[in-house]
């Protein structure tokens, strides 16, 4: 016997319903892969996506597809250098599995991506074979790229073309809310709200996110406006663990304009791949005599530099510093993307030094999968920059993300198929609504300038104190009845997720810097740490804390 409906289930219960065999939250590379193998193999599929289908962070991304492909590739390049080169990067917290079987995956992908029509750069007109850059952390010339910096606009239009001619059902404009779940905690759908908070459910045995990152956790960014960190929290709430949130990769050049907020234009990498050099107001280099590949060393290594350097406040600037790409012929047309969001303020690259800063770029942490995405929660599956494979560790390698998407998005679908077949999924029809009475809700301002200020690349324990005591005053508990609160929802249970890890992990490695414990030490922290949610609601590490000293 059920009990009376109240004023707020009243609200948010759904008004309509709809079925699948798999819902896919998420429209960017590893989501529309994930669909299209999905459909391929007979499944019925629904996509869900936060604003229009080619809206979402796959569309930004500029570098290009790290790949080592046969018979294309730098003379003693091969697949196992480009895993080692990402086993470096990671700084010891890689799954070396993960990365072996992930990057050996990618040359089938990008084949099956060309296929379906991709366009990427060749070498040159008329020729077949692809040109080939460098960026950091790469030990060769591996990375394609096409329109010359506009790679993931490219990725994202082949991918949106092929799931458009496939009639791939897609529900723009709607947010995905909580997984509809099973007595015994089997996933089994999610509810969704539209743009104006009109509830609704997707029944389905298979809910994949591929829902992005969280970059609006901070003010400045290279992610679009909806990286709110919903599909984390999703995952927690419906039972996941998460790993690896401290690792957040500041990407070392966004474009630089005062008091900009939000998605900042991307610099992109290969520009220092193609000899720009970086220097402060006087003309000094930042790079010099920091690490051995100059100023193409991994990303975290070159944003903490930067961040070091704008600390001293050389010449009296303490905000950005600047990006020499003056010998760079052909600026242009190799970069044009970047040019026209130069061009906009005025400056021209080939005669003028780019004001660059760092900004969050890239979460190298998320919900722990396996290699083919699963979950430790039957039902729920993850892909893409939502997921913690293994692949990234402390800090990704530069173009490794386009490549996970498109290998882990179609083995998920294959996943799925599998658990299908044999039986392993819920019954839909067994799901039950989760009816939240009020999650905690920050504001926002006052959390993304706390997080860009006290945990972004160096981080000490006062700080990250002072973080957790801004978010407490700063809570109010809210039902999640409007896509607004849905994100400042996400937001607050994400910050509250990486600032437990980053004051527990007291060391500096990868992405994570730690200004009150600027060594690496291995024999206590060369692991990750798992996070699950607390009864209560709390983010809470969930691993075994090794004692650390003594009083």
């Amino acid at each position: 016997m059920t009990g009376p409906v109240t004023a707020l289930q009243a609200k948010t219960n759904p008004v309509w319903e709809a079925a699948a065999d798999l819902v896919v939250i998420g429209s960017g590379v590893a989501g529309l892969t994930a669909a299209l193998r999905a459909q391929e193999l007979g499944l019925h599929v629904l996509v869900v996506t936060k604003a229009a289908v080619s809206d979402g962070n796959t569309r930004w991304a500029q570098g290009g597809v790290a790949v080592v492909l046969e018979g294309e590739h730098e003379r003693g390049d091969s697949v196992g250098r480009h895993a080692e080169d990402t086993l470096t990067a990671g700084a010891g917290l890689c799954d070396e599995d993960a990365v072996r079987s992930i990057i050996a995956g990618g040359p089938a992908a990008v084949a099956r991506l060309r296929a379906q029509g991709a366009r990427f750069d060749p070498v040159a007109e008329g020729r077949t074979e692809l040109a080939r850059t460098r960026e950091g952390g790469h030990s060769a010339f591996r990375v394609i790229h096409a329109g010359g910096d506009a790679t993931g606009a490219e990725v994202e239009r082949t991918l949106v073309a092929k799931a458009g001619g496939h009639r791939i059902p897609v529900l723009e404009h709607h947010i995905a809310v909580d997984a509809i779940r099973t007595p015994s905690g089997e996933v089994v759908g999610v509810t969704v709200l539209d743009h104006n908070g009109v509830p609704g459910a997707v029944r389905a045995p298979a809910v994949l996110l591929a829902s992005g990152g969280l970059g609006q956790l901070y003010q400045a960014t290279s992610n679009p406006e909806i990286a709110t960190g919903d599909g984390l929290a999703l995952a927690l709430r419906a039972g996941a663990q998460i790993a690896d949130v401290e690792f957040v990769q500041f990407h070392p050049t966004v474009l630089f304009t005062p008091g900009a907020r939000g998605r900042l234009p991307l610099v992109t990498e290969a520009v220092r791949g193609e000899g720009a050099t970086l220097h402060d107001a006087t003309g000094a280099s930042v790079m010099s005599g920091v690490h051995p590949l100059g100023d193409l060393a991994p990303r975290d290594v070159v944003s903490a530099a930067i961040t070091r350097r704008m600390a001293q406040l050389p010449g009296g600037v303490d905000d950005h510093v600047f990006l020499d790409a003056t010998g760079i012929s052909g600026f242009a047309k190799r970069f044009p993307t970047v040019h026209a969001a130069c061009a906009a303020l005025g400056l021209d690259p080939a005669k003028d030094p780019i004001p660059v800063t760092p900004a969050a770029h890239f979460a190298c942490g998320g919900v722990v999968t396996t290699v083919d995405g699963r979950s430790g929660v039957r039902g729920l599956y993850a892909a893409g920059e939502v997921a913690r494979t293994g692949l990234h560790g402390a800090n990704r390698l530069a173009s490794n993300s386009l490549l996970e998407g498109l290998v882990v998005g179609r083995r998920v679908a294959e996943a799925v198929a599998a658990d299908l077949a044999t039986g392993q999924l819920g019954d839909p029809r067994r799901g039950v609504l989760a009816h939240r009475a009020t999650v905690p809700v920050a504001d926002r301002d006052a959390l993304q300038r706390a997080m860009s200020r006290y945990a972004a690349i160096g981080r000490d324990a006062e700080g990250l104190a002072v973080v957790g005591s801004v978010l407490d005053l700063s809570v109010v508990e809210s039902p999640l009845w409007t896509p607004r609160i849905v994100e400042d929802a996400a937001l607050t249970l994400v910050a509250e997720a990486l600032v437990a890890a980053a004051a527990r992990r007291t060391e500096s490695r990868g992405c994570h810097v730690r200004t009150d414990f600027p060594e690496r030490d291995d024999n206590v922290w060369q692991r990750g740490q798992l996070i699950r949610l607390s009864p209560s609601g709390q983010p809470v590490l969930a691993d075994p804390i090794a004692l650390e000293g003594v009083a």
